[in-house]
């Protein structure tokens, strides 16, 4: 039997890069976090190319507040951690995410408890930012490499969703540098944080979090009805 991924995080091409001892400790305890996310209603209509242009719309009009957020409290971490190797710039989303909400902005409004969620989503990341940076850290690890790998995928089948209603394709999953090149970066750069023990620790506890409160996104979009 072929072996498997340790999380969805890892395709079959990052198989063929060993991960540090804290990427593979990070791939195991994210991986049934990940499957389940992958599960939802919308996730699986949008792989399966059946999601409407307004889900779409609304995904990238909630993940412009979040990202934006997210890179401005990276902004304020501590030296150490903002030196480690993470390409910071190159997986920088919120201007792509800007000009994609303007792109699709001819599409119906979103529903305001999206909005709410987001500032709900927001105020998480900003306390633990604050407060425990290394655990801010695994939800940053959770969305840049989840754009980096599954991503790449969901982006193929939102821009042939999006081409098919003569509305433009989306920026959001398209980085300035090669995928593998940024993935490796990303990883080496998790790998190098110069973290004690314990905060080792809350990293890896923290992580399958990031995939919980994304979960709470996912449900709210698969409610949107196509108009």
């Amino acid at each position: 039997m072929a072996d498997t991924p340790v999380s969805v995080h890892e395709t079959h091409r990052d198989q063929k890069i060993p991960l540090g001892a804290r990427l593979q400790k990070l791939h195991r305890v994210i991986g049934a976090a990940h499957r389940d996310a992958e599960g939802m209603v919308f996730s699986k209509a949008l792989l399966e190319g059946s999601a409407s242009p307004q889900q779409i719309a609304a995904l990238i009009r909630s993940l412009l507040p979040i990202y934006t957020a997210m890179e401005a409290l990276i902004e304020q971490l501590p030296d150490p951690l903002k030196t480690s190797g993470i390409p910071w710039h190159a997986l920088s989303r919120h201007r792509a995410l800007k000009e994609d909400v303007a792109a699709l902005a001819a599409l119906e409004a979103s529903p305001p408890s999206l909005d709410e969620l987001a500032n709900e989503l927001i105020a998480c990341l900003t306390n633990l930012a604050e407060t425990a940076p290394e655990r801010f850290l695994a939800h940053v690890y959770v969305r840049y490499g989840g754009d980096l790998s599954g991503g790449q995928q969901l982006a193929q089948q939102a821009n042939s969703i999006l081409s098919k209603a003569g509305l433009p394709e989306l920026q959001f999953w398209s980085f300035p540098r090669p995928i593998a090149e940024l993935k490796q970066q990303l990883h080496d750069g998790i790998e190098l944080l110069p973290l004690m023990h314990n905060e080792e620790t809350n990293l890896l506890e923290e992580a399958p979090a990031g995939f919980r409160l994304n979960q709470r996104l996912l449900k709210a979009l698969a409610e949107i009805k196509a108009a």
